[in-house]
């Protein structure tokens, strides 16, 4: 079951990924994006593989060691609920930077490759999209209602 839940982590997650990369103006896209509950799912298997291991992971997490959460992630379930931890993290993030570069007018040739960077390497993918909306400050109120609404 462990690996059937890590499979389906990254199928439940790709969907909206790929809304936001290619899809960036379809109507349903900016719907759908909007809902901070798209990561609800991933969350959910995150729950079904931590839950049942719930008195290993509380020692591990609240006075963590280097040899502890090695040996907490060391296992099948482990590595699938910390997959699942980076994803829905991942998730939420780069739909955080997709809808702050739209309400920016940040180009999408700028935005897809940092929307890219961050589903492989999160932290990476964060940094950039921080850099690059440096140089698109906030559009003016009308100007973003407007830009929302596409």
């Amino acid at each position: 079951m462990t690996g059937a839940l890590f499979s389906l982590t990254f199928l439940l997650a790709a969907p909206f990924w790929a809304l936001m990369i290619l899809l960036p103006g379809w109507s349903w896209t900016r719907r759908i994006i909007a809902s901070p509950l798209i990561v609800l799912p991933v969350v959910a298997i995150y729950a079904l593989l931590i839950i049942p291991a719930f008195g290993d992971v509380l020692p591990a997490v609240t006075s963590p060691t280097l040899g502890g959460v090695r040996e907490l992630l060391g296992s099948a379930t482990g590595a699938a609920a910390g997959w699942a931890h980076m994803l829905a993290f991942d998730l939420f993030v780069g739909r955080w930077a997709w809808l702050d570069a739209r309400e920016r007018g940040m180009p999408h040739l700028v935005v897809a490759p940092i929307l890219l960077l961050t589903i492989l390497l999160g932290p990476f993918g964060l940094a950039a999209h921080l850099a690059a909306r440096t140089r698109w400050p906030l559009l003016a109120a009308p100007a973003r209602e407007k830009q929302v609404l596409r």
